[in-house]
C-alpha cells in the first residue's frame, strides 16, 4: 500500500466516511448558492414571495384581469450544444438556451411566462462554470420577461465525468383561456410570418458535431471566413427569445391564429403540430435569408434538403399565422419590437402533405 492510500485509511477509520470522501462537498455548494444569489435575485418579479433556499418557490397566482386564468407550462434542455460549451471554455450563454427552449415553447399558447427553475447535473461542482451558467439562465429569464424562482445543482459523481455538465429548465406561464392559441381556426388563404432565428439555436448539435469535429477534424477556434468569426463562437449564439415581440402583438390585438416553434423536427415536423386536417402550409424558401451556417453544413456534409430542413430551423425560428388582412399590420408590430420578421408562405388545402417547401 502506498502512504497515501496508508494515511486515507487511517484517516476513514479514526474520523469515518464523510459525504466529500464520496465526491459532494455540501459546504462548496453553499459557497455557490451565495454567489449566484444576486443574478437570481434580480430577476424576482413582485409575485415572487421567497428567497432563494426554501424547500419550495411561492409565487403569487391571483389574476383577477383574467376571466379564466390558465397556467401553460414546458420543459427542456439545451442538449449537446453543451459540449461546444466545453470546447470553448464559454458558459455564460447556454444558459439562455436553457430558457428560450422553454419559453418559447408555452408561448406558443399565447402564454406570458411567469417562472422559471433550472436543474444543473455536474460530476463535480466548478463555482467559476456553474455560476457562468447560472447567469446566462438569468439572463435568459430577463429577455424572457420572468423570474428565476429556484432550482437544484447536483453533482453526480460516478455519473458524470468531473468536467461535464448538464442543464435542464421548467417554466410556468398563463393565458385567459377565451384567448389560448390553438390553431383551430386556421384555414387555407392564411398568411405564415417567419421570425428570423440567432443560428441554430439548440437542436442538430448531434450532426453539427460529427460532421465538424469528427469527419472535418475542424477545431472549435478555426476562423470561418463565411461566418466571419470563430466556429466555436458561431455555433454558441443563444437562441433567440420571442416572448415579448409575440406579447407585444398580442397586446396590440392582433389576432394570431397559430404559432410555431421550429425546434427538435424543424420545418417538417413542428408546422403540422398546429394545423387543422385540412390545411397545409406552403413555404416559399426563396422568401428569407438562409444563415451562412446552414449553407455550410449543407455543402460540408451532402445533407439532403429535405434533411436540413428536419433538423434544423434554417433561419426561421418562430412562425406566426394570420389571417392575409392582418398580415401587414403584424409585420410592422414584430418590426417595431426587433423582430426581422418576412411572409414566408400561405396555408393552402391539404393534398398529400402537410408542409410543402418550394
Amino acid at each position: 500500500m502506498r502512504y497515501l492510500d496508508y494515511i486515507s485509511s487511517r484517516r476513514m477509520a479514526t474520523m469515518g466516511l464523510t459525504y466529500r470522501d464520496s465526491g459532494v462537498d455540501v459546504s462548496k455548494g453553499n459557497e455557490f448558492v451565495k454567489k449566484i444569489t444576486p443574478a437570481v435575485s434580480a430577476t424576482f418579479s413582485p409575485r415572487v414571495l421567497t428567497g432563494i433556499g426554501g424547500f419550495g418557490a411561492l409565487f403569487l397566482a391571483s389574476f383577477p384581469e383574467m376571466e379564466e386564468p390558465v397556467l401553460v407550462a414546458g420543459t427542456d434542455g439545451v442538449g449537446t450544444k453543451l459540449k461546444i460549451a466545453q470546447m470553448m471554455g464559454i458558459h455564460n450563454t447556454v444558459g439562455i438556451d436553457a430558457v428560450a427552449m422553454c419559453v418559447n415553447d408555452i408561448l406558443t399558447a399565447g402564454a406570458q411566462p411567469l417562472f422559471f427553475l433550472d436543474y444543473l447535473a455536474c460530476g463535480k461542482l466548478n463555482e467559476k462554470v456553474h455560476v457562468e451558467v447560472v447567469r446566462g439562465i438569468a439572463e435568459g429569464c430577463r429577455i424572457a420577461g420572468c423570474s428565476l424562482i429556484g432550482g437544484e445543482t447536483a453533482e453526480h459523481p460516478g455519473i458524470m465525468a468531473e468536467g461535464d455538465y448538464d442543464i435542464a429548465g421548467f417554466a410556468v406561464g398563463i393565458v385567459d383561456r377565451k384567448k389560448i392559441i390553438t390553431g383551430d381556426n386556421i384555414n387555407p388563404g392564411d398568411v405564415i410570418i417567419g421570425l428570423s432565428s440567432s443560428g441554430i439555436h439548440s437542436n442538430g448539435y448531434s450532426l453539427v458535431r460529427k460532421l465538424f469535429f469528427e469527419i472535418k477534424k475542424y477545431s472549435v477556434h478555426q476562423h470561418i471566413d463565411e461566418l466571419g468569426c470563430e466556429l466555436g463562437i458561431e455555433l454558441l449564439k443563444p437562441t433567440r427569445i420571442y416572448c415579448k415581440s409575440v406579447l407585444h402583438c398580442l397586446e396590440n390585438r392582433i389576432k394570431l391564429k397559430g404559432l410555431v416553434h421550429i425546434t427538435g423536427g424543424g420545418f417538417y415536423e413542428n408546422i403540422p403540430r398546429i394545423l387543422p386536417t385540412n390545411c397545409a402550409a406552403l413555404v416559399e424558401k426563396s422568401s428569407f435569408e438562409i444563415p451562412a451556417i446552414f449553407r455550410i453544413i449543407q455543402k460540408e456534409g451532402n445533407v439532403d434538403e429535405r434533411e436540413m430542413y428536419t433538423t434544423f430551423n434554417m433561419g426561421i425560428g418562430m412562425m406566426a399565422f394570420v389571417e392575409k388582412t392582418e398580415a401587414s399590420n403584424a409585420l410592422q408590430t414584430l418590426r417595431d419590437a426587433g423582430e426581422k420578421a418576412v411572409i414566408i408562405g400561405e396555408v393552402v388545402e391539404y393534398c398529400n402533405e402537410k408542409v410543402i417547401i418550394e
